[in-house]
């Protein structure tokens, strides 16, 4: 047991991974079902291992670095293997206290080198902040207020 542990506590300092990760990446490298349950048990009892830390730096990370929208948050954090629930809670906490405008206001700035003038390229940059997880009606919002002809979309938010 104290090789998984060791290697857990290893990958746990390059960086908060939640216990799903670490679970598979402890498989990966070889380590028995009853090394990686008692690894991953040392880790959670030791604080070392918490779903909740990790959710919180993902949401910082996607809200403060990328500037990402709440729903690519969402998403990124439950594609680590964390609750649904959790990831809500947590993005909702940490995006309660971010401008999620100007976060839109400022991806818009990076993806807005496109004509305003060619409806191709505004559908572009329409799916592209869409991915990057703000609502739809709040892209065609912005989109439309600073001139853009905005094709019509199905629009359910």
């Amino acid at each position: 047991m104290a090789n998984a542990y060791a290697a857990g506590l290893a990958m746990l300092a390059r960086g908060e991974l939640s216990v799903a990760q670490v679970r598979q990446r402890l498989e990966r490298k070889g380590f028995a079902d009853d090394q990686v349950k008692a690894a991953l048990d040392k880790l959670r009892q030791t604080g070392a291992l918490d779903d909740a830390r990790a959710a919180r730096a993902l949401a910082r990370r996607s809200a403060l670095v990328r500037r990402h929208g709440r729903l690519r948050a969402l998403r990124e954090i439950e594609s680590r293997g964390i609750s649904r629930e959790l990831a809500r809670q947590t993005v909702d906490a940490v995006y309660s206290e971010v401008d999620e405008q100007d976060l839109l206001e400022r991806a818009l700035a990076r993806s807005a080198r496109a004509s305003r003038a060619d409806p191709a390229e505004q559908r572009r940059l329409y799916q592209r902040l869409v991915r990057q997880g703000f609502p739809s009606g709040a892209v065609v919002q912005v989109l439309r207020g600073r001139g853009a002809t905005v094709p019509n979309t199905d629009i359910d938010d």
